[in-house]
């Protein structure tokens, strides 16, 4: 065997084919130039560098690029005896076994370079690879079937996870195993299956024989899926990792090597996920008696617990997968329960972090269009809830805006659209419809309210507020007006309390008097422009007050006077029928001033209203002497105790001829309020005809300027009733107008038809009632604008 051997590797020894042929040198002619010193290049790395250096200094240049032609004489190869392969390929299959068997007690025969050696003789000089890929092919069969019975049994003595390490070590083993035979049958892997198409890389047979032999075995797939579950199961149960989790990192390792991990693993431990949560939820639920916020923190805690696990375990894109189904197990069924079950106690609670929580967890599972439901839902009720009670409408707006200000605030917190960063637009919209669904719980009392509230900002003033924090204060409240359907009794009850503030002098700044119309009149409401003539009045009052003043004597009593002249159409006060008697000084007073004004406007009449009016009275108390601004009402009923230091309350009307209503308010502010310049017998906080009253000598005060005019800045319940019964009015005015001119427009309508663009109509006032509108219908029909078609009763038309 050595002599065969010997032989092959040997060139006879007659050939002379190296030594004797001469490589053909290439000359371009340049050598003369080169010097006689050549730097070698960095290819030049070989034993044979050193001569050729050497030749290129005797003047000869081989190029570097150009051909090497090698011949060999008089050489004939002599064939190998057909024993020697068939000595290489038993002992390869002997080595095979040992290799390929477990724990095999047989020596291997030769070194691994001989088995190396064997694997090219069998291969390239005897061609029977195809003998030697039989072979492997049979060995590793072998090997795989040896390998699924040692796991089979090894069930019998380990438990389900403890298993799990056997099957690790099998795996580790024989891929250990497959990578030592592809090293020393590389000539097969080279020289025979790369040149065979359809045959299978020595890698590729190995692993597909264990999946096939082992990974496919129905028993096998339930042993590694059990010892999972019984893992999974541990750490679920016990809230903690189990010591033996490196076993199933492991077996997740070479599942992937084996491409055994989506089918074996994978779509097992989603369904596991799956299958434990739901039993776990309906547990949770029923017998636990989770509520729906606390099960949804626990849902969220759960999920975070799995995805924690499956980052460290699991391959990445099992992550997803073990999240969305453990979200499913825990939520599926559950999501309108769990809704309107958490929504309402974690928006009372202000748990922006848990309703975001709760955002999250149904975005998972596609199930925010029911959680949006829910909060629109909620909010709508609690809006209606604050609008309809009557007994805190003090209260009203404060309460809108504080719950308006935490729903934006969950808005920009809570309910956030994970890849925009942006509130979700859904969400804006449900709130947006949910106060506007809210307001229409109470018709015009909302409106009103709204206003007056503005009345108390505009008379406070910013206090220690910035410019830009107390228009942001403003912009809040006109929030709240967006929703609102009666423009029109915001209109009303906001001019009324600004005609208030300017002529009580109350307003903290015309500045921000003045852009607030503004703001109104572009952004709400154009007919917001009525303030500018109210500005404009007041102008031309203080030039005329000033001229009258100018042609008084200094020290002159009259200087003291202060009258406003208004045009009756720019202001919303109504003319009154019974006005005050004056004492006779002041009407002397008031009868110049309008000699002066007539002399300068011939024409123009002049009505008193006395309501709005004040004074400043001198007033001496025991304890000091003080000046009083009081309404003008107030000051008529004081100057009376001036005469009389005891009055009764029809002496006091008698003298005084005002309204009973106005009296008895008059009479209550100056001895039941708070600063008490007169005093009441009997002591009560009502006034009744029988009331003797007394000027209060003992009256104190720590400032000297003492203000008890307040219940003029205030609308009495009196005041509204008429403005809202004058709202009423103009509102069928209103309705009658719009019918008219639509029908005129189209000569020929439907009911329906005409009651759609009526509302389209007069929608930027308010919103009417069906039922109104059907009223002013037939009450057109009557006075002969419109009439019934005769075959159809429904149709309308134009009476021309």
């Amino acid at each position: 065997m050595t002599e065969a051997l010997f032989t092959l590797l040997s060139l006879p020894a007659k050939s002379k084919g190296f030594t004797a042929y001469q490589y053909t040198v290439v000359d371009d002619g340049s050598a003369s130039s080169r010097p006689n010193k050549m730097p070698r290049l960095d290819a030049d790395s070989d034993p044979g560098s050193a001569s050729r250096s050497r030749d290129r200094g005797k003047g000869k240049s081989v190029e570097k690029d150009g051909p090497l032609t090698v011949q060999i004489h008089d050489f004939v190869a002599q064939a190998l005896d057909s024993l020697i392969y068939d000595s290489s390929l038993a002992r390869l299959k002997f080595c095979l076994g040992v290799i390929l068997t477990k724990e095999s007690r047989d020596m291997l025969p030769t070194t691994y370079e001989g088995v190396y050696n064997d694997c090219r003789v069998v291969v390239c000089a005897g061609a029977k690879g195809a003998v030697l890929y039989d072979i492997l092919t049979m060995e590793l069969d072998r090997s795989c079937c040896n390998l699924r019975n040692e796991l089979a049994k090894a069930v019998e003595d380990e438990d389900s996870i403890e298993w799990l390490n056997r099957f690790v070590q099998v795996c580790t083993w024989f891929e250990g195993q497959v990578m030592l035979v592809r090293a020393l049958l590389a000539y097969l892997d080279r020289a025979h299956v790369l040149k065979t198409p359809g045959l299978l890389s020595i890698h590729d047979l190995a692993f597909t024989s264990f999946r096939r032999h082992v990974l496919d075995y129905t028993n096998i797939i339930d042993l590694i899926q059990a010892g999972v579950s019984d893992w999974l199961s541990w750490e679920r149960n016990k809230g903690t990792e189990n010591p033996r989790r490196v076993y199933v990192r492991d077996l997740v390792t070479h599942l992937v090597n084996h491409s055994a991990y989506s089918i074996i693993f994978e779509r097992f431990v989603s369904e596991q996920t799956l299958a434990y949560f739901s039993e776990e939820a309906e547990q949770k639920i029923h017998q636990w008696r989770f509520t729906p916020e606390r099960f949804l923190e626990h849902a969220a805690q759960r999920v975070a617990e799995e995805r924690e696990r499956a980052l460290v375990v699991f391959q990445t894109t099992t992550v997803s997968l073990v999240e969305r189904a453990a979200r499913r197990g825990l939520l599926e069924g559950r999501l309108d329960w769990l809704a309107s079950g958490a929504i309402e106690p974690l928006m009372k609670a202000r748990e922006t972090d848990q309703l975001n929580t709760a955002y999250t967890e149904f975005a998972a599972v596609e199930g925010l269009n029911i959680l949006c439901r829910e909060f629109k839902i909620y909010v709508q009720n609690v809006v209606a809830n604050i609008i309809e009670d009557t007994e805190h409408e003090d209260t009203m707006i404060e309460r809108l805006l504080e719950f308006k200000v935490f729903c934006e605030e969950a808005l920009q917190t809570a309910f956030v659209d994970p890849q925009t960063k942006q509130p979700n637009r859904e969400f804006s919209y449900a709130l947006t419809d949910a106060f506007a669904y809210g307001f229409k719980a109470r018709r015009n009392k909302p409106a009103e309210l709204i206003a007056k509230h503005l009345d108390r900002l505009m008379r406070r003033g910013q206090r220690d507020m910035s410019d830009v924090e107390f228009d942001q204060l403003l912009d809040s409240v006109l929030g709240l007006y967006r929703y609102t359907d009666d423009k029109d009794v915001f209109r009303t009850f906001y001019h009324r309390a600004l005609a208030r503030r300017l002529l009580l002098e109350r307003s903290a700044s015309d500045d921000f008097e003045k852009a607030m119309l503004k703001k109104l009149k572009e952004k709400y409401d154009p007919e917001f422009g009525m303030g500018d003539h109210m500005f404009n009045d007041l102008a031309l009052s203080r030039d005329l007050l000033h001229e009258y003043r100018g042609r008084l004597a200094e020290g002159c009593r009259q200087r003291n006077l202060s009258v406003m002249v208004l045009q009756r159409s720019h202001w919303p006060f109504a003319s009154r029928k019974k006005d005050v008697d004056l004492p006779l000084w002041m009407q002397s007073e008031l009868a110049a001033y309008v000699k002066f004004y007539k002399s300068k406007h011939q024409g123009h009449k002049l009505d008193w209203d006395h309501s709005i009016g004040t004074a400043t009275l001198k007033s001496r108390f025991s304890s000091a002497t003080k000046d009083l601004t009081v309404s003008l009402y107030q000051a008529v009923v004081l100057l009376l105790f001036n005469e009389s230091a005891e009055l009764g309350y029809k002496q006091i009307l008698e003298a005084t001829r005002m309204d009973e209503g106005e009296l008895k308010r008059t009479l209550q502010s100056l001895a039941c309020g708070n600063k008490k310049v007169l005093r009441k017998q009997p002591v009560g906080k009502d006034v009744n005809e029988r009331d003797v009253f007394y000027f209060n000598s003992e009256f104190t005060d720590p400032r000297a300027k003492v203000h008890i005019n307040s219940i003029q800045a205030k609308e009495t319940p009196e005041e509204s009733t008429r403005a809202q019964s004058h709202i009423d009015s103009d509102r069928k005015h209103y309705l009658d107008a719009a019918i008219v001119r639509i029908m005129k427009a189209k000569k020929e309508l439907m009911y329906e038809q005409l009651k759609t663009q009526t509302i389209e109509a007069v929608k930027n006032h308010f919103v009417p009632e069906v039922s109104v509108i059907k009223q002013r219908i037939a009450g057109l029909v009557e006075q002969e604008y419109l009439r019934r078609h005769e075959d159809d009763m429904n149709r309308y038309i134009y009476v021309a």
